[in-house]
């Protein structure tokens, strides 16, 4: 039982940085790891890990997947993407998705 706070401060660093990550466009379950590994260590991580929301997209010019603008190989067809025409790249909408209706 002497290693019971050691697991209840660990799982709480580890849910609150799978929060942050997620916030930030990254995958909850592989943040809530790290943070529950290292705790203040990715803790700090996830606080200074970039926002994938924020990043401008491009389409593949030959399958049509949408990419973050720093892709250089499509993910789905293997083509090597070039910087696009500053007229083809998507910038992210600072309100965020809009609902119809």
């Amino acid at each position: 039982m002497s290693g019971a706070p050691y697991v209840v401060i660990a799982l709480s660093f580890g849910i609150a940085t799978g929060i942050i990550g997620r916030a930030k466009g990254s995958s909850f379950f592989i943040w809530l790891l790290v943070g529950s590994v290292l705790p203040v260590i990715g803790l700090v991580a996830v606080i200074f890990y970039r926002g994938e929301t924020e990043e401008p997209e491009r389409r593949c010019p030959r399958c049509g997947k949408v990419h973050k603008l720093y892709v250089q190989v499509c993910t789905r067809c293997g083509t090597d993407l070039y910087l696009p025409d500053p007229s083809e790249v998507r910038q992210p909408s600072a309100a965020g998705p809009q609902k119809a209706g």
